[in-house]
């Protein structure tokens, strides 16, 4: 019957899903951010990116609700609202992109979105500038459109806060309630887009309850791993997921 919850997919094949929404949740649940980058070229792989996307989408958005209290508490609102703004307009159109663009060529943007991200978390650039409204706003129009294609708005936003003296404990905060609000944008903008479908219904199920063991054992390391050592790790995952991801490896995958 297992086999069965995912048409035409392999109980191997959810069995891989389902590994790849654990450790995308623990990344998620340590870092704030993440799981995009992880779960995304894997997924995108099994099912292709109009599933995996609302999938992550779904999962993440149930998943982090525990998240959310803590965040509200220690994060700064206004830069959260004035970033959320920029997503207004981003979101739409990274939807618009996945739902109507060339299901390959969104798969082979995704990998290449994710190697440029992970190059740009690597090599521990952050902006140093004076932050501002304005380029507040420019960078939650960057990230919410990275978040409507692939759900992978988190990187841009680590370059720009951890850049200044907040505390990581401070700039997780606001990620995480920066997702929160993104989220509402994506969930309406792929209704609109017609890509939650009953496709994702039980794939949801599936992998739903792995992500959210990730996801709350992830929270409980923040605290006790070495961030260094968690963050190489990490790195090593997001670079695998993205060769793994790769279009020309589907014959090994599928």
């Amino acid at each position: 019957m297992l086999q069965n919850l995912f048409a035409g997919t392999t109980f191997a094949q959810l069995a891989f899903l389902g590994i790849a929404a654990f450790v995308a949740g623990l990344a998620r649940g340590f870092s704030g951010f993440g799981a995009a980058l992880i779960f995304m070229p894997l997924a995108s792989a099994i099912a292709g990116p109009r599933i995996a996307a609302p999938l992550l989408l779904v999962i993440d958005g149930f998943g982090a609700l525990g998240m959310i209290p803590n965040a509200w508490r220690q994060a700064h609102k206004r830069d959260v609202a004035v970033m959320a703004a920029g997503a207004v307009i981003g979101v739409p159109m990274g939807a618009a992109f996945l739902a109507y663009a060339d299901p390959l060529l969104v798969r082979w943007l995704i990998i290449v979105l994710v190697i440029l991200l992970l190059m740009l978390l690597m090599s521990g650039w952050r902006y140093h500038g004076k932050p501002s409204d304005a380029i507040t706003a420019v960078v939650g129009l960057v990230a919410g459109l990275f978040s409507g294609t692939a759900q992978a708005g988190g990187p841009p936003i680590v370059a720009y806060w951890l850049g200044g003296a907040i505390p990581f404990a401070i700039v997780r905060a606001n990620i995480v309630l920066y997702f929160a609000v993104s989220t509402v944008f994506s969930v309406v903008s792929y209704t609109i887009g017609g890509l939650f479908v009953t496709a994702i219904v039980a794939p949801a199920l599936t992998t739903g309850p792995l992500y959210l063991l990730g996801l709350n054992l992830g929270s409980r390391l923040f605290n006790r791993a070495d961030e260094r050592l968690f963050r190489r790790v990490c790195y090593g995952l997001i670079a695998t997921a993205a060769i793994l991801g790769l279009p020309l490896l589907d014959p090994v995958l599928r």
